[in-house]
C-alpha cells in the first residue's frame, strides 16, 4: 500500500469532502496561498478557488463566531486555529456557543462544523505556541475530541468529523506532520470511541496519544528485547473514549502507564487514571503511572525544550518504576 505523511492525509480528506459536498469549505489564517502554516490546506484554493478556501483576518473568535453561524446555516465549515494556544481567545465561541446551541435549542439547531487545532512543543516555538491544552475541550459537554496518530486515522477519522452532525475539535501534533504511513487511496471512516490496540503485549500497557503512540512503540520494541511484553493502546479519540479497550488491555497485563503530552495535572492522563482506578482497579498489581509535560511554560530554550517534552527517556523511567 503507498505511504504518504500526516499532512497528506489530511489534504486528501478534505479535497475528498470538498468535490463531493458543496456545503463543505475551509477558512482560516494563511490557508489559502500559503496553504496553511503546516501545509494541510497546500493547493487547495487552486482547485476550489478563494471562495471555498478563505483567508481571514487574525481574528480567532471572528473566524470560530463566523464559523458557528455558517454551520448553522446549513454549511459544513472546517475550521483552522493555526495553534491550541490562539483557542482562549474565542474560548466563549467555543465552550457558549459552539458547543451548547445544540442542547440549548433542543435539538432544533445543529453546528456541523470541524475546529482544527495544531498542538505540542516543536522547533522552539516557546511557551505561547507549544501548548497541549485540549483537555479543556474534553471537559466540555457537547464537543467531541479527536486526536489522530498516524496518517490513516488522520484521514479517516477526518472524514468522519465533516459527517457529523455535531461540533468537532480535531487535534494535530506538530510532531506527527510530516511522519508517513500507509493510508488507502479510497474513502473510509473510523469511527468515534473506537480505540487501537497498535502493539500487542502482556505485562504492561501503555496508553498513549498523538506523538507519545511512537515513542511508546519504539520503547515496547527496545524492551522487548528486555523480556518485557507492552501493550500500546491509541485512544484515537478523547471524547468520546473508548474505555473498555483500555480496560480489556489492563485486565490482560496488570500495569498502566498514561502517557499524553498534556500537563500532567487535571489532564487527560489523569482522566485516564482515574477511571480505570474507579472501575477496574481489582485487576492492578502496581499504582498507575503518568506520563506528560510539566507543570511549567515550555521554555524556548532548545535544551530546555528537550527536557521539557515527555518522551521515551521518561517513558523507559516510568516501566523502570511500574515493573
Amino acid at each position: 500500500m503507498r505511504q504518504i505523511t500526516f499532512r497528506e492525509a489530511l489534504n486528501e480528506s478534505l479535497r475528498y469532502n470538498m468535490r463531493n459536498d458543496d456545503r463543505v469549505f475551509c477558512w482560516g489564517e494563511d490557508i489559502g496561498v500559503l496553504g496553511g502554516a503546516f501545509g494541510v490546506t497546500a493547493g487547495l484554493i487552486n482547485e476550489f478557488g478563494p471562495g471555498r478556501v478563505i483567508d481571514t483576518p487574525l481574528s480567532e473568535i471572528a473566524i470560530v463566531g463566523a464559523g458557528i453561524g455558517a454551520a448553522l446555516g446549513g454549511l459544513r465549515p472546517v475550521v483552522e486555529i493555526m495553534y491550541i494556544d490562539f483557542t482562549p481567545g474565542c474560548m466563549d465561541m467555543i465552550i457558549n456557543q459552539m458547543a451548547k446551541i445544540h442542547y440549548m435549542f433542543g435539538g432544533q439547531s445543529k453546528v456541523p462544523m470541524v475546529l482544527r487545532i495544531v498542538t505540542g512543543a516543536m522547533g522552539e516555538n516557546a511557551a505561547q505556541h507549544s501548548q497541549s491544552f485540549y483537555s479543556f475541550f474534553v471537559h466540555t459537554p457537547g464537543l467531541i475530541v479527536v486526536t489522530p496518530t498516524t496518517p490513516y486515522d488522520a484521514k479517516g477519522l477526518l472524514n468522519t468529523s465533516i459527517a457529523s452532525e455535531n461540533p468537532v475539535i480535531f487535534v494535530e501534533n506538530k510532531r506527527t506532520v510530516n511522519i508517513k504511513g500507509e493510508v488507502p487511496e479510497e474513502n473510509y471512516t473510523i469511527p468515534f470511541g473506537n480505540a487501537d490496540v497498535k502493539r500487542q503485549g502482556e505485562d504492561l500497557t501503555i496508553v498513549a496519544t498523538q506523538a507519545l503512540v511512537y515513542d511508546a512503540l519504539k520503547v515496547a520494541e527496545e524492551m522487548e528485547k528486555e523480556g518485557v511484553s507492552i501493550e500500546v493502546v491509541d485512544p484515537r479519540t478523547l471524547k468520546p473514549l473508548d474505555k473498555e479497550t483500555i480496560f480489556n488491555s489492563v485486565r490482560k497485563t496488570g500495569r498502566l502507564i498514561v502517557a499524553d503530552e498534556g500537563c500532567i495535572h487535571c489532564g487527560i492522563a489523569s482522566e485516564i487514571s482515574a477511571l480505570v482506578a474507579q472501575e477496574i482497579i481489582e485487576y492492578l498489581d502496581a499504582p498507575v503511572i503518568r506520563v506528560g509535560s510539566p507543570d511549567t511554560p515550555c521554555p524556548f530554550s532548545p535544551p530546555l525544550e528537550k527536557a521539557y517534552i515527555p518522551g521515551k527517556q521518561e517513558l523507559r523511567e516510568a516501566i523502570a518504576k511500574i515493573m
